[in-house]
C-alpha cells in the first residue's frame, strides 16, 4: 500500500513529513497514519463528491426548488448513517482491540452481532419514509414545489438506509484490521457507480430527483455485496484479498457483544444524529430567509463534507490505531499516537479549506442552473464561513478517535449537542427573526413578551457554522488530556489474548 503513486497519500505524506521535520510529530507515526488514513479520505471525498454530484446534477436538470427539496429531505437520509454509524462506533472499538490482541474468534462475534443490529434498527426507519415521506417533508417547509421535490426524493432514498448501515459496518470492519484500502476500493467503488447510474437516470431517463435516489440506493446495495462476499469469502474479484475472513453461520445474538455494541455505539449514534437532527430546525430557520437561501445553505453543506474527509481518514485511523495499542496493552503508546494524529488532522484540514476558499465561487457556481443564480453568492459567504469552522473539525475530530477506540463516547456526543442545540442553532434563529414570540404561560395568568433580537442576518447562519465546531474541540480536546478513556478502555478490552 505504501509504495502505490497516489496524490492523496503523498499530500497526506507531504503534510505529516512537514509536521516531522518540525519536531511536532513522529515520522514513523505519520507513516501508519497515513497508510490508515488516506484510503478513507479518499473515500470520504468520493462519497461526498457524489453527493454533491447528486445535488449539482438535479440543480442543472430540474432547479433551485429540486437542490430546495432534496436539502430537506436530507436529514432524514442522515439518519442512516447517524443510526448505522453508531453501530459502525461499536463495532470498530470491538474489531480493533480483538485484531490487536489476535482474539479472532471474538471479533467474529462482533461483527456478526453489529450486522444484526444494524438491521434491526434501520429497517422501521426505511418503511417510514416510504410510507411518510410527504409529512415529514412537509413539517420543513411551506414550499409546495419543494415539498414535492422533497417528498420524491425521500421515498425513494429511504430504501437504501439499511443497506448504507451495513455499508458502514463493513468499512469499519476492515479499518479496524488495519486495512483502509480495501474499504477505501469498496465505497469509492460505490460512490462512482452512484453518479454513473444518477447520471444516467437523471439526464438518460429524466427521472430527476427520483433518479437521484435510485442511483443512491442502488450504489449502496453494490458496495454491501462486495463487503459481504469479501467477509465471508476472504477476497473479492477485482479487489483483492481482504485481511479476515468471517463465518456468516456463526452466533449472530451473542449478549455480550450486543450490550458492548449498544453501551460504546449508542452515543456515537447520538453524536451523529445531533448533525442529523440539528438540521431539521436549521432547514426551518432558513426558509424563513427564503428558497435561495435554502439552497445556498445545501450547497455550501455539500461543499462543507468534501472538507471534511480529512476527519474521516484521521478519526478512524486514531481508533483503529488507538484501539490496538490498547488492546496490546500499550496505553502510553495509544496516546501518543492520539496526540499526534491531533497535530496531522489539523495541519491537512488547513490546507483543505484554504484550497477550498481560493476556488469558492468556481465551486459554488457548478450546483446553479446559470452563472447568475441567485444562490450563488450567498452559498459563497456560507463556504467562506465553513472554511474557517471546519479547521477545528480536525482538534474536534482527531480528540475524538482515541475517545471512540476506548469505549468512552459519551463526552463527545455531550460536546457536539451543546455546540449544536445550544449555541450554532440560536444564532441561525436570531439572525432569522426581529423579535422572539410572547408565550402564554399554561395554567398562570402570565404572557412572557416577546424580546427583540439583535438584526444581524445571515451572519448568524456564519456564526452558526462557527459555533458547531469550536465547542466541541474545545470540550473533546480537554477530555483527551484528562487521559480517563484509557482507564475506561479496560472494559471493553479482549477476554483472552489468544487466537480462540
Amino acid at each position: 500500500m505504501a509504495s502505490l503513486p497516489n496524490p492523496f497519500r503523498a499530500l497526506i505524506l507531504y503534510i505529516g513529513f512537514g509536521l516531522a521535520r518540525a519536531g511536532l510529530i513522529d515520522r514513523h507515526r505519520v507513516v501508519r497514519t497515513t497508510d490508515l488514513a488516506w484510503p478513507r479520505i479518499v473515500t470520504g471525498i468520493a462519497r461526498m463528491s457524489k453527493n454533491a454530484v447528486d445535488v449539482a446534477m438535479v440543480g442543472v436538470a430540474v432547479g433551485t426548488s429540486a437542490v430546495a427539496g432534496v436539502g430537506f429531505a436530507g436529514p432524514y437520509w442522515g439518519l442512516a448513517f447517524a443510526l448505522g454509524g453508531g453501530v459502525a462506533g461499536g463495532t470498530i472499538a470491538l474489531v480493533s482491540q480483538r485484531f490487536g490482541a489476535e482474539a479472532y474468534g471474538e471479533l467474529g462475534d462482533a461483527v456478526r452481532a453489529s450486522v444484526l443490529l444494524a438491521i434491526l434498527i434501520t429497517i422501521p426507519v426505511s418503511a417510514a419514509f416510504w410510507t411518510f415521506s410527504t409529512r415529514f417533508i412537509d413539517v420543513l417547509s411551506s414550499n409546495e414545489a419543494a415539498i414535492a421535490f422533497g417528498a420524491d426524493y425521500l421515498r425513494i432514498v429511504g430504501l437504501g438506509v439499511p443497506f448504507a448501515a451495513l455499508n458502514l459496518v463493513g468499512s469499519r470492519v476492515l479499518v479496524g484490521c488495519d486495512d483502509a484500502y480495501t474499504a477505501m476500493q469498496v465505497r469509492a467503488g460505490g460512490a462512482v457507480a452512484n453518479i454513473v447510474l444518477s447520471a444516467a437516470f437523471i439526464f438518460g431517463l429524466g427521472w430527476g430527483v427520483e433518479g437521484a435516489a435510485l442511483g443512491t440506493v442502488l450504489s449502496n446495495v453494490l458496495a454491501v455485496a462486495a463487503f459481504t462476499i469479501g467477509l465471508v469469502r476472504g477476497r473479492v474479484p477485482g479487489i483483492g484479498e481482504f485481511p479476515i475472513s468471517i463465518s456468516p453461520f456463526g452466533s449472530y445474538v451473542n449478549p455480550d457483544m450486543l450490550r458492548d455494541l449498544v453501551e460504546i455505539g449508542l452515543p456515537v449514534g447520538a453524536r451523529n444524529l445531533v448533525w442529523t437532527v440539528a438540521e431539521f430546525p436549521m432547514l426551518a430557520i432558513l426558509d424563513v430567509f427564503g428558497e435561495n437561501t435554502v439552497a445556498a445553505f445545501v450547497i455550501a453543506r455539500r461543499i462543507w463534507g468534501i472538507m471534511n474527509a480529512p476527519g474521516w481518514g484521521f478519526g478512524l485511523a486514531s481508533s483503529s490505531l488507538v484501539g490496538q495499542e490498547l488492546g496490546g496493552e500499550d496505553p502510553a503508546e495509544a496516546e501518543a499516537y492520539a496526540r499526534d494524529i491531533i497535530r496531522f488532522s489539523v495541519a491537512t484540514y488547513v490546507v483543505f479549506a484554504a484550497l477550498t476558499a481560493v476556488f469558492a465561487t468556481d465551486i459554488v457556481t457548478l450546483f446553479a442552473e446559470t452563472p447568475e443564480s441567485p444562490e450563488i453568492p450567498i452559498a459563497v459567504n456560507f463556504v467562506y464561513a465553513a472554511c474557517i469552522a471546519v479547521v477545528f473539525q480536525g482538534i474536534s475530530g482527531g480528540a475524538a478517535g482515541p475517545l471512540d477506540a476506548a469505549g468512552d463516547t459519551k463526552i463527545p456526543f455531550a460536546s457536539q449537542f451543546l455546540g449544536m442545540f445550544c449555541v450554532s442553532i440560536p444564532l441561525a434563529y436570531v439572525g432569522a427573526r426581529e423579535a422572539t414570540p410572547a408565550i402564554d404561560v399554561p395554567g398562570l395568568a402570565v404572557t412572557i413578551p416577546e424580546i427583540a433580537l439583535p438584526a444581524i442576518g445571515l451572519w448568524g447562519v456564519y456564526l452558526a457554522f462557527l459555533a458547531e465546531t469550536t465547542i466541541p474541540a474545545a470540550i473533546n480536546y480537554w477530555r483527551f488530556r484528562s487521559g480517563k478513556w484509557k482507564a475506561i478502555s479496560e472494559a471493553y478490552r479482549p477476554d483472552t489474548p489468544a487466537d480462540d
